[in-house]
């Protein structure tokens, strides 16, 4: 198909540029103001943003073994509601994904279903028992580029070693951890801190985050791996992160939207709808993730996307599973946070797109270019009253966005699009 996005403020070569953009098949044909393509399907673009779709390089898509609460499909969809061109699928599902032939079987069903490009992350442990490595090998071999036992913490200090040092022999590769010491969050719920003395229900200290944190950039510097801290939640966590970086260490890290939006104040209430791992900490550690994704300290706004059944939700915040979706509102929570379109894209779409080794996603739009692309109003008003998810347990329901993805156009077809207010 041809289509023809008018009147957008383009993410170019030549920085952001008034232009319109057309898409002929996979590709960009044209980036020039006031093309004529009148057999292509126009989209107004008046007002927004136009840039490459956005990557998550976090997202549980329940695919096996829970598909009742998401699967390849709905997933997709709901990315692609969400403005997202390729998500990173991890691998805590049932059974877990630990082998070359987990990859395969799982890239081809996504394959046949899915509307955008699926990566898919491989366990660093078997079983993600935390007690042996995974063929890391045969799965890069696959295409897997994101390594973690997602969900749980590699926390055997040698084993940890072992496991980057097999990363650091493997092009393109990254140690992803879900830092969490086990021994300091057991029977937690919540972060550690006046809200959950106040219900009396077990909290999570946030340096249960920060020492796996400092104990594996020791690891980093002996040897040399590529270290990503998934979902960081705590402000020693920022710190450690920026020191890692001004010593040049290969790290990154990555924030979650409803890390930026809320913290344990907002649990109050005790709705399991905000109960997620790692937990909503204090106010001052809310901003200071604020302050290190608008400085670039945080490279990359993940979703954490983790959908669970209204029925599992409900059964009392100490009982429910935590996570929540993300996917459909994370865009409007950058934009509220950032309010620039260079970084926005930046954390959004391009850096998530070279950490996970997607060579087809994060590009400036250029003609020749992947035609992977979104439109993003940074004005518009909406309610987040439905989801295209399975599963609705979201922070963010019944809630007053601002900013919104428009369209969606993955490997040259639009796969998105919602009826634009413009009174």
């Amino acid at each position: 198909m041809k289509a023809l996005i008018r009147g957008g403020m383009v993410l170019s070569r030549d920085g952001l540029v008034a232009a319109d953009v057309l898409t002929h098949g996979e590709r960009v044909e044209r980036v020039a103001p006031e093309i004529q393509a009148p057999d292509a399907v126009e989209i107004d673009a008046h007002g927004c943003l136009v840039g490459p779709g956005y990557v998550d390089v976090h997202t549980h898509l329940r695919d096996p073994g829970e598909t009742w609460k998401e699967d390849l499909d709905s997933g997709s969809r709901a990315a692609a509601a969400g403005g997202f061109t390729a998500v990173v699928a991890m691998p805590n599902t049932s059974p877990p994904l630990h082998t070359a032939e987990d990859i395969v079987e799982l890239r081809r069903r996504a394959e046949e279903v899915s509307l955008i490009e699926i990566g898919i992350a491989g366990a660093l442990t078997k079983g993600r028992s935390g007690e042996a490595p995974a063929d890391l090998d045969a799965m890069h071999r696959e295409g897997v580029r994101i390594f973690t036992d997602d969900g749980d913490c590699v926390e055997e200090g040698p084993l940890a070693e072992d496991l980057m040092r097999a990363i650091s022999r493997l092009p393109g590769a990254v140690f992803c951890q879900h830092a969490e010491l086990s021994s300091l969050t057991e029977g937690g719920h919540m972060h550690e801190g006046e809200v959950s003395r106040q219900h009396r229900i077990g909290g999570l200290p946030s340096r249960a985050e920060s020492e796996i944190v400092a104990r594996d950039l020791k690891l980093v510097e002996r040897t040399g791996a590529r270290y990503h801290c998934q979902h960081v939640s705590a402000a020693e966590t920022v710190l450690l992160v920026a020191d890692a970086k001004a010593r040049g260490l290969p790290v990154s890290a990555e924030v979650t939207p409803h890390h930026l939006t809320f913290c344990d104040l907002d649990l109050t209430e005790l709705d399991p709808s905000f109960k997620m791992y790692p937990p909503l900490r204090s106010e001052s550690d809310r901003e200071a993730l604020r302050s290190a994704l608008v400085d670039g300290t945080i490279d990359v706004v993940a979703t954490d996307h983790a959908p669970h059944a209204s029925d599992e939700k409900s059964l009392g915040f100490a009982q429910a599973p935590r996570g929540v979706i993300g996917l459909e509102t994370a865009a409007s929570v950058v934009w509220d946070t950032i309010h620039d379109p260079h970084r926005f894209f930046k954390c959004l779409s391009i850096a998530p797109a070279k950490l996970a080794g997607m060579p087809n996603q994060g590009q400036l739009v250029a003609a020749g270019g992947e035609a992977n692309l979104v439109v993003f109003d940074p004005r518009a008003r909406w309610t987040a009253d439905r989801f295209l998810s399975r599963s609705w347990n979201s922070p963010y329901l019944g809630a007053d966005m601002t900013g919104r993805t428009v369209a969606t156009i993955a490997r040259g077809r639009l796969i998105h699009q919602v009826e634009r207010d413009r009174a």
